[in-house]
């Protein structure tokens, strides 16, 4: 039986499906970024379409910005790399690369954010946590992994990804060996 639940704002609405995922994936965010997580996922639920290009490019046109066209910019490839990697990693096969790439991505354009507010330098460090909430969230949705075998072995070797390690051993129904141990930015 499906479960209706009415919530009286977009806010309370988005803020419930956040607390699920993060019980589903036995994570709990920081108020602060959990915050920014809903009101992200609020802001790009206005515009159709995600902009699927070079991540990269966008990076690095970003940090040859300054002020404020600097700040939207990263923040841009930031929130889109997150969305990306939680929500679309089926874009990561369309085009050929890993979904650790959007993690890479990500995280580097938060840290460059962080010298003006340390709230980036939060988002960065959780960025997989982040991830694995909103795949939760997805998988909440739809009732099937939205990452196979290959891509979780990928995702959890180079980033850790709890929710990658869940569906790799879920799959294989063997706990991997080895993982690298620094974090990739």
């Amino acid at each position: 039986m499906s479960r209706f639940v009415l919530h009286t704002t977009e806010t309370a609405h988005w803020h419930a499906l956040v607390n699920e995922a993060e019980a589903t994936a036995h994570c709990t965010l920081s108020k602060e970024t959990e915050s920014y997580l809903v009101f992200t996922l609020m802001r790009f639920t206005q515009r159709t379409t995600l902009g699927l290009y070079c991540l990269a490019l966008a990076y690095l046109d970003g940090l040859s910005k300054l002020g404020m066209q600097r700040y939207e910019s990263l923040r841009e490839v930031g929130d889109q790399c997150l969305l990306l990697a939680g929500l679309f990693p089926e874009y990561a096969q369309r085009y050929s690369v890993p979904v650790s790439y959007f993690v890479r991505v990500g995280q580097s354009a938060y840290d460059e954010l962080a010298v003006q507010d340390n709230l980036f330098g939060q988002l960065s460090q959780a960025f997989v946590n982040l991830m694995d909430v909103l795949q939760n969230m997805r998988e909440l949705g739809e009732g099937r992994r939205c990452l196979d075998p290959l891509q979780a072995h990928e995702l959890w070797f180079t980033t850790g990804s709890r929710h990658a390690y869940s569906i790799l051993k879920e799959a294989t129904q063997a706990v991997p060996a080895t993982r690298l141990t620094h974090h990739i930015h």
